[in-house]
């Protein structure tokens, strides 16, 4: 078989070693190569800067300059614009060395270019979710034009969007771009981490009959330089990262953006230049600290997961980590940003708070090492969405029948949960509350969802992801320096109230309600922001497990130092006998009661639920334990009470799970949510919260080691 760089046209391989001074493909390269000029459709796994743009970008740039396409015939997809932005110039260079023409289309591109682009569209299409969306709903698009010969679909970094509303909304936008042409459309999902590529794969393919692969070549082990530090202060952390960071470029990843701003101040007087990098920070800000960040040689980007993705920072010597991320993905994500140099080792340096996020970190880090990484979900009746997109069908038509809605939403592989008999119920449910609107059998947008989603010109409606309401902050010359939630807002007092944004400390001065801002001056110092959240973080079955094999085992750590080390052993002391020992790691004083299940939040929150039916305890549930108190606890009541929640049909009866969702906290997972009728609100809270399936698993296992 001729190799993949012998297949390209010589238009192409020309290009190739000419502009780019190439003198071979990469293992990954070669094996996309092949299957994507056969025309398969692909999931394509390799290591951050593995060269999987290139992998999927040469072979259908191939195809195209072999019959170019008349209009887009390529669509790249990215989950973010940044990380559009940080691709435009390399693939602008991929297709115009073969003289090709490639657009960018987004919320910041101005209306000129973009009618210039419909006038005369480029052979390849740069884009986001959302962007797609508002080009199917606008009637100033001619949809047939552009997407009538579209042949191929790349989704880069596709495990963060597979398993989320917003990737429940694109497989949805491309079956709907699907309609306006003839052809087969390739698909093609881009990642470094992703636990079960050939499910990813399947949900990818939704209606394309085109064969499907997996790419995933044998990846060479290298090595990795990894520290973990336990401090007792952020002043602590804040003066070692420091040290380290001295004469370097670095990124320090914080899992929240208070943590982020707090940091980033302690960090800014250590003769270190700081920038803040979230997603409250100005799209200004950002980028001048994208751009400084590359001129400089002693330089750190304190930040959330917005730097987590592909985005190219450029030469970047370490990573550091505010306590520990809270999948194993995430890890090799931000620890792939580094070692990409040669002599370069890939790195990171963990600094925590406290123990608990010792073993976080050690577990997620074990984990990487052995070769683990957890599985994308896939969704099968989300609710949200489906709303979602039945506003944005009668967007398109200006009015369709329910029938029609259902044939071109019942093919989506993330509603096939959802039965016609649903579907209906949900529509009535709709009419009635005036979301939806009828008229001669057909469907239109109704008053509430116009007064709810119609402002900005159905902005609210484009963004699927849950938006809450932001206040543009600015100084007293104007210059905007981010947003902050209202919730935050609504607890600002001006002339009193002070916040970190952008690494600084502000003063209000005024809070402009109807025009949603916040004017502000620089105080001497801030307060920390109560940035808050509306829904716990569930750390997942296999991270807790691997924390209660550490504190089972003496085995030391090797990249941890003597402190940490001390503080680990000082755990093991203390429940490492316990869960040696017992099968149900229950620790009893005397009416209260301990179970270190470490299992996980959904289990244990559905563990929580189960033992509240049958028992007035009051029950406090996290990820590592329940803690159990009450009048009557005891441990034989509480060994009968798990006892009677072990089999699937406890949880089955109507009785349970009325009694669970009477219990579920009213959290606000999609601003969709509120058109929904309650019991399909209150089954998203429990896929979020609960984990049923697993837990039956669970406690049957427990049984059965019980009974040995």
């Amino acid at each position: 078989m001729n190799s993949t760089f012998a297949r390209f046209p010589s238009r192409l391989q020309d290009a190739i070693v000419s502009r780019l001074g190439w003198s071979s493909l990469r293992p990954v390269q070669e094996l996309a190569g092949q299957a994507l000029l056969d025309g398969q459709n692909a999931v394509i796994l390799a290591p951050t800067a593995g060269g999987k743009t290139e992998a999927s970008f040469f072979p259908l740039l191939a195809r195209l300059i072999q019959a170019e396409p008349q209009g887009v015939g390529l669509i790249y997809i990215a989950p973010i614009k940044a990380l559009l932005n940080n691709q435009a110039e390399r693939l602008g260079l991929y297709t115009e060395m073969v003289g090709l023409r490639r657009f960018l289309w987004h919320g910041d591109i101005k209306d000129a270019q973009k009618r210039a682009f419909l006038q005369e569209p480029a052979a390849v299409l740069m884009t986001t979710p959302e962007s797609l969306e508002v080009m199917l709903l606008s009637a100033k698009v001619p949809h047939k034009k552009l997407f009538g010969d579209l042949r191929a679909v790349v989704i880069d970094e596709v495990h963060a969007l597979a398993g989320t509303d917003r990737g429940t909304h694109l497989i949805s936008v491309l079956e709907r771009l699907a309609r306006f042409t003839p052809n087969d459309i390739q698909r093609v999902g881009l990642s470094a981490t992703i636990g079960n590529p050939t499910e990813i794969l399947h949900w990818l393919q939704g209606t394309s009959n085109r064969a499907g692969c997996v790419v995933d070549p044998p990846k060479s082990p290298s090595p990795k330089e990894l520290r973990l530090h336990l401090k007792d202060t952020l002043g602590a952390i804040a003066t070692d990262a420091s040290q380290l960071a001295q004469g370097k470029k670095s990124l320090f990843f914080c899992q929240s953006r208070a943590l982020a701003e707090d940091l980033a101040e302690r960090l800014r007087h250590r003769e270190t230049d700081v920038f803040v990098h979230h997603s409250s920070v100005s799209l200004e800000e950002r980028t001048a600290a994208e751009a400084r960040f590359h001129q400089g040689t002693n330089a750190c980007i304190v930040c959330t997961s917005t730097l987590e993705l592909g985005i190219d920072v450029g030469d970047l010597d370490l990573v550091f980590q505010a306590n520990a991320p809270s999948t194993v993905s995430s890890f090799l994500q931000r620890l792939g940003r580094t070692g990409r140099r040669s002599g370069q080792r890939a790195n990171t340096t963990f600094f925590c708070e406290n123990i608990e996020t010792v073993l976080e970190a050690i577990a997620i880090v074990e984990l990487a090492r052995s070769g683990w990484v957890e599985s994308v979900p896939t969704q099968k009746r989300a609710w949200a969405v489906l709303v979602h997109q039945l506003l944005a069908l009668t967007l398109q038509f200006g009015a369709i029948s329910p029938e029609r809605c259902w044939e071109q939403l019942s093919i989506v592989p993330d509603f096939a949960g959802i039965t016609w008999d649903e579907f209906e119920f949900l529509l009535k449910h709709m009419l009635q509350t005036d979301y939806l609107f009828m008229a001669g059998g057909l469907l239109s947008m109704g008053d509430k969802a116009e007064q709810v989603f119609g402002r900005r010109n159905f902005m609210e409606l484009y963004a699927v992801f849950s938006s809450p309401v932001f206040y543009r902050v600015k100084t007293e010359v104007g210059y905007e320096i981010g947003a902050l939630e209202q919730s935050f807002v609504d607890t600002l007092v001006s002339e009193i109230s002070a916040f970190l944004l952008g690494g600084r400390a502000w003063m209000v001065v005024q809070v402009n309600h109807e025009e949603r801002t916040i004017r502000v001056v620089p105080a001497p110092r801030g307060k920390k922001p109560s940035w808050g959240g509306f829904a716990p973080q569930l750390l997942g079955f296999e991270i807790c497990q691997k924390i209660a094999e550490i504190l089972k085992t003496s085995a030391p750590i090797p990249y941890i130092d003597e402190l940490t080390q001390a503080a680990l052993s000082e755990c093991r002391a203390d429940l490492g006998q316990l869960l040696t020992q017992a099968q149900l790691n229950i620790r009893m004083d005397n009416e209260q009661a301990t179970w270190w299940t470490f299992a996980g939040g959904s289990i244990n929150n559905t563990l929580k639920y189960g033992l509240q039916f049958q028992h007035d305890w009051k029950i406090v549930a996290d990820n590592f334990k329940l803690k159990i108190v009450g009048d009557s606890l005891g441990r034989s009541s509480l060994n009968l009470a798990i006892e009677k929640i072990q089999s699937k049909s406890f949880w089955d009866s109507p009785s349970t799970q009325q009694f669970i969702w009477s219990q579920l906290p009213q959290y606000r997972l999609s601003k969709f949510q509120k058109a929904l009728p309650e019991a399909y609100s209150l089954e998203i809270i429990s896929d979020y919260l609960l984990s049923i399936p697993r837990t039956v698993v669970l406690l049957q296992t427990l049984s059965s080691a019980e009974s040995r």
